[in-house]
């Protein structure tokens, strides 16, 4: 549907075109995808691996959602101070950036798929496959939470013996966040090679 190739181009450039985040397109994109979810679930759209990669997509801006809440409950009570409010936002948004990145790279890998090997993809682009992607990354997802509010909540010089331990979450989301930089560079290339793919294969000869 165009409705949801817009969509898609609208994702595409909010976290793969553009280096940091923009209110417009943010609001936008929040908008869009509140749009989305509910035109996926009308009758004329089929379940797909593709709408169920699309459908998540649009889910993952409920942490965009929920970041703004925080910053406006958690600061308006002053529950764990202003600070606590920030680091919560700051790990929402976080993760929806780093879903929504993973989310629209396999929607480029499969398109890739569907149009360089169609038959012999055809087993591995199933409904449940991509459900049970799906849960797979809300799940790396959740446990990169629980660590970068652990190492929020932790953070902080330490003399005492246990300093040692109380930095290990530290250490690791510093690892993690070195990944992800790293991974979000490989992904924002590879679906520029992708697309590019694509285009030129479908381009008039």
């Amino acid at each position: 549907m165009k409705d949801l190739r817009r969509y898609l181009a609208l994702k595409y450039i909010q976290y793969l075109v553009l280096s940091s985040s923009n209110a417009v397109i943010t609001l936008l994109g929040l908008l869009a995808s509140a749009y989305t979810m509910i035109l996926l679930q009308s009758a004329k759209v089929s379940s797909k691996s593709t709408t169920v990669l699309i459908s998540s997509l649009a889910q993952a801006d409920i942490l965009v959602f929920l970041s703004l809440l925080s910053d406006v409950v958690l600061g308006s009570f002053g529950a764990g101070g202003p600070g606590a409010a920030s680091a919560l936002a700051r790990v929402l948004l976080t993760a929806n950036a780093h879903a929504s990145c993973v989310l629209l790279s396999c929607v480029a890998l499969e398109a890739y798929l569907i149009t360089f090997l169609p038959a012999e993809s055809r087993p591995l682009r199933t409904v449940s496959n991509a459900r049970l992607l799906c849960r797979a990354l809300w799940a790396l997802l959740a446990a990169e939470c629980a660590l970068f509010l652990l190492h929020e909540l932790l953070g902080g010089p330490s003399r005492r013996p246990a300093g040692l331990l109380l930095r290990l979450p530290g250490a690791a989301a510093a690892l993690l966040g070195s990944l992800s930089y790293g991974l979000g560079v490989l992904l924002r290339i590879g679906n520029v090679y992708v697309y590019y793919k694509i285009f030129f294969s479908m381009s008039p000869r």
